[in-house]
């Protein structure tokens, strides 16, 4: 099995190891009457090899990372998570780390092809279903993947919409909400983290909390938080709880389909970002064919319920060589992030095949919308 298999993964020994004491935990097994291969060989037949991306990338969502050291001249460091599909449909986090400068220009961190799955799953007192789990502490983020570990994420863990949340005094949280799809139903849910290499995965609850895509602002308004999500399958919404786990509200009507590009439907595209001229809400909206664009919203600061203005035209279309892939026609994004106050990076699902990078300035976002 080593020789087969052991230039293939990392830690092999360690992952038979600790399968097998994972299997020892449901069946009775002396432990001591078995050498060291054989409680490994053990494990080894409980272990299958599994390409977490082979059917599909798609649905980034990008953020300040939390180490800026070094960053000079408008350059920021970022985390990007990514919608990972693999064998039998099961979908995962992903993630890549890179650099993006001021002027737009990207660099992404190397990535081996060794990948390692957070464990070390425990459950956590606050609430029934969630759980914590670790980064492997040799291993990169850019080479961490988050598969399913409960029973509700058994189908998959769906478009991580990531938001660096400000709790002020230069206190940051990373917060994401996804979907979490257990082969027959669906559940909003959370994750937090800090730094990175531990996650809260937390259920939410509430009637507010029933439908895919919720969005989260990157900061309390009063005492509340606020979310944007689609309640009815077709409109975007505007939530509000004073509870981040608990959502009981329908909300209050946002945004309709208004143009021939979004008549199906319209959906966030991530977590709204802050601007001088207003919060900007990127949507995507669905036409004829299926085909999928990518708009926005401007949205006001001190209350987001008031739609200062909206993107008559898509910013970004499925076109040429966009169109082919997984799922076909279909550009979509989880989330952008603004460099240096002027540009807006957006990485964006190509047909679920692949990532692709867009970069535009605000300035002319607020030309065309503001017109």
């Amino acid at each position: 099995m080593l020789a087969d298999f052991g230039e293939r993964h990392w830690q092999t020994e360690q992952l038979f190891l600790r399968r097998f004491e994972e299997v020892r935990q449901q069946v009775a097994i002396d432990a001591d009457t078995l050498t060291f291969p054989q409680r490994a060989l053990i494990g080894a037949y409980f272990c299958h090899e599994y390409t977490y991306a082979a059917a599909a990338l798609m649905n980034p969502s990008i953020v300040p990372h939390p180490d800026q050291s070094g960053m000079v001249g408008g350059s920021l460091r970022f985390v990007m998570s990514m919608r990972a599909v693999g064998e039998g449909h099961i979908s995962s986090v992903a993630f890549r780390e890179g650099v993006v400068a001021r002027d737009g220009s990207l660099s992404l961190w190397p990535q081996s092809h060794f990948a390692t799955a957070a464990n070390g799953t425990e459950a956590k007192p606050e609430g029934e279903g969630a759980v914590r789990i670790f980064r492997d502490s040799e291993s990169t983020l850019s080479n961490t993947v988050i598969f399913p570990v409960t029973e509700q994420q058994r189908g998959g863990l769906e478009d991580l919409r990531l938001v660096r949340f400000d709790h002020g005094d230069g206190d940051y949280e990373w917060i994401g909400t996804y979907t979490a799809y257990s082969g027959t139903s669906i559940r909003s849910e959370l994750l937090l983290t800090r730094d990175f290499r531990a996650f809260d995965l937390v259920p939410m609850q509430g009637a507010g909390a029933r439908n895919k895509g919720m969005a989260l602002f990157p900061k309390k308004f009063g005492d509340d938080y606020l979310m944007v999500g689609r309640q009815d399958g077709k409109n975007l919404f505007l939530l509000r709880s004073a509870r981040l786990d608990q959502w009981n509200e329908e909300g209050t009507l946002l945004l309709e389909p208004k143009f021939p590009w979004e008549f199906v439907q319209i959906g966030n595209c991530g977590s709204p970002l802050w601007t001088e001229r207003g919060w900007l809400l990127l949507t995507h909206g669905v036409g004829p064919m299926r085909k999928y664009a990518l708009g926005c919203a401007l949205l006001d600061l001190d209350d987001p319920s008031k739609v200062i203005a909206r993107s008559t035209e898509p910013l970004l279309t499925a076109q040429d060589d966009d169109r082919h892939g997984y799922v076909p026609n279909v550009v979509y994004t989880c989330g952008g992030i603004i460099v240096a106050d002027e540009t807006l990076m957006l990485p964006y699902g190509i047909s679920d095949s692949a990532i692709g990078f867009a970069r535009v300035p605000l300035e002319r976002i607020f030309s065309e919308v503001l017109a």
